[in-house]
């Protein structure tokens, strides 16, 4: 098993001195040998005055999704009244621990983020009962004519396109910051590069190894992200 360590302390003094950082990594190494996984990356939070603003989380949860490793959370005790973090982690979809509530899942982690879900799940909740409202009553319910009216007015391939650009795009960004690491890392060539994210057991979006053709796609899939960014911005 790979596990991807996350590690976060309150200050900027703690984050500096190590205070409380060894702890968190010990329990997390511990967990490691009893379950007799390895650690494939380790993300360290140093939180700002911004308590929604957590980066290093981010990556944490796009290199175990990347990697598919298990996201290890040392201490959940701390973050348990921050709803920012537990609802990123509970819709990170991702699998995960947390060494002093091992037990913990998506259910409790939603229970404890309750009060800031509450609002998006009850909207959830009454659409979904008005529709069974309107479907008790014999109304119809979508396109009576299904996947063939679409494909008539030609939208079913449209739209199977975007959902797969949409893809590809999220894929793209996901691996953003691992790209960078490895070009910052002294893997300047293609090949060098799909031979880094080979060695860190990354698969492509297919899943197979990476060649330099396939890294050059995803750079230029982020140029042009990057480029369309640039003129939203410039726009505004």
């Amino acid at each position: 098993m790979k596990i991807v360590s996350y590690i976060r302390v309150s200050t900027q003094r703690q984050g500096i001195s190590g205070l409380g950082i060894e702890a968190q990594q010990a329990e997390i190494a511990a967990y490691a040998a009893t379950n007799k996984a390895t650690i494939t990356a380790e993300f360290i939070e140093v939180e700002s005055g911004k308590k929604n603003d957590r980066p290093q989380l981010d990556k944490a949860i796009k290199h175990a999704r990347l990697t598919n490793s298990r996201l290890t959370i040392a201490r959940l005790d701390r973050l348990s009244r921050n709803a920012a973090f537990l609802l990123t982690l509970k819709d990170s979809g991702i699998d995960f621990v947390c060494c002093d509530m091992p037990n913990a899942n998506s259910m409790t982690i939603g229970v404890m983020a309750l009060v800031a879900q509450e609002s998006r799940e009850a909207i959830s909740r009454n659409t979904r009962l008005a529709l069974q409202a309107c479907k008790a009553r014999g109304t119809r319910l979508g396109n009576p004519n299904g996947a063939a009216a679409l494909r008539r007015a030609g939208k079913g391939n449209t739209a199977s396109c975007i959902a797969q650009k949409a893809r590809a795009n999220a894929r793209a960004v996901d691996l953003s910051d691992v790209i960078e690491d490895v070009i910052a890392k002294g893997h300047a060539t293609l090949k060098q590069q799909a031979s880094e994210l080979n060695k860190r057991g990354i698969k492509t979006a297919r899943g197979g190894r990476w060649h330099p053709s396939s890294v050059s796609n995803v750079r230029a899939r982020l140029e042009v992200i990057a480029d369309r960014h640039s003129s939203v911005r410039m726009d505004a």
